[in-house]
């Protein structure tokens, strides 16, 4: 391989905590300090999903925090139905297991109107949005449908109404899971769907948990403020009901002075903890399930990582903060990681890039017979 360069310390509750004592502890919730033996899907539950707008960002994910992950554990669970991708939190697109899937998305259907009105409103004023999600319902658990195709058909029951407004408006009013082989690694296909329901065949849950959803959170993101908890879920006044957890829950604050939550049990490791080069993937959940990302992600660093149009680039941390993004690109038998920089590393920190950038090689491009990285800086130093 060539490179080119163009345990818990106890806080009482009242002690703040500082941006790099949240970072080890996000770190330690998110399985990064170091892989874990946790199987797919305890791992999945325990992150209560992951970020699914690609393929295959929710394989890197659990390559960078599973020891010894494989592609064909994680596709297995997603043709086996007891893994699903379905919008969840913030309305986008999440893979996680099927149990979560029928007990998360009753609590989170408000957040899909929300985006859903917020979209499309004025295109779907004075449609009957019930009929529109019976009739989608019945043409998609008949034969599961692309959006486009989904439009068309609902087009020809509602003439004048526009096709994408109508295959979204279904979108938002029933839960619906993308089946394979979209998202099975190595394999294409266009994402069709159909009702979790006829999926699953299982209903969602009649009574859903939205403390237990809350306490979840807690315990793969925090500590955390109820601004997190609700830029993560997408839902609003919040406050309340962390208000009724709070006698069960320790309470702290960051170097803002905003209160944070946390559940007692929970690790907490000491801020001088060592953390290891990881390569995240795109969309990774951590850098956007806080209203205040400092833990993990420099304000100033932001634009480096979130484009104009939606993508969260996949990014490299270095002593468990994000430091640069990267990509990888691949011609027939020659594989290119590329990664620009935010600012420089030592030399001993270059070494564990090395490292890491190899099994990160094995595991996206296992065929290529050359392998270089290519180092640039996203700024002049």
């Amino acid at each position: 391989m060539t490179i080119s360069k163009s345990r818990s310390t106890g806080q009482t509750p009242s002690q703040p905590l500082s941006a790099r004592a949240l970072n080890r502890a996000l770190l330690a919730r998110q399985l990064l300090l170091s892989r874990s033996d946790l199987s797919v899907r305890e791992a999945v539950r325990h992150l209560v999903g992951l970020q699914a707008q690609a393929p295959n960002p929710p394989y890197v994910a659990l390559w960078a925090r599973l020891r010894q992950f494989r592609h064909e554990e994680l596709s297995a669970h997603l043709m086996e139905r007891s893994m699903v991708r379905i919008a969840l939190m913030r309305s986008t697109l999440h893979l996680i297991t099927a149990d979560d899937c029928v007990t998360l998305r009753p609590l989170l259907q408000s957040v899909q109107e929300r985006g859903l009105k917020g979209s499309f409103g004025k295109k779907l004023a004075g449609l009957d949005l019930d009929a529109l999600a019976a009739a989608g319902r019945a043409l998609l658990e008949a034969q599961p449908l692309t959006f486009s195709e989904l439009g068309k058909r609902l087009q020809a029951l509602w003439p004048h109404g526009d096709a994408t407004a109508l295959s979204q408006a279904v979108r938002c009013r029933l839960p619906l899971v993308q089946v394979p082989p979209r998202g099975i690694w190595g394999v294409s296909g266009q994402a069709a769907h159909t009702t979790a329901e006829a999926w699953l065949d299982r209903p969602l849950a009649e009574d859903p948990d939205l403390e237990a959803m809350l306490l979840r959170y807690l315990a793969a993101f925090g500590p955390a403020s109820v601004k997190d908890m609700q830029v993560w879920s997408g839902l609003t006044r919040l406050r309340e009901v962390v208000e009724r957890l709070r006698p069960s829950l320790l309470a702290f604050r960051d170097e803002q002075g905003n209160e944070l939550f946390d559940l007692p049990g929970a690790p907490r490791p000491d801020p001088a903890t060592p953390a290891p080069m990881r390569f995240l993937s795109e969309f990774d959940n951590m850098l956007l399930s806080y209203d205040d990302r400092s833990r993990i992600l420099q304000d100033d660093d932001k634009h480096l990582v979130f484009t104009d149009n939606g993508i969260i680039r996949a990014t490299l941390l270095v002593d468990g903060f994000v430091c640069g993004i990267w990509s990888v690109t691949q011609k027939r038998k020659a594989a290119d990681l590329n990664i620009s920089l935010f600012r420089p590393i030592s030399e001993e920190q270059l070494n564990s890039l090395r490292e890491e950038a190899g099994l990160l090689f094995n595991f996206v491009a296992p065929d290529a017979e050359t392998r270089d990285i290519h180092l640039t800086y996203s700024r002049n130093f």
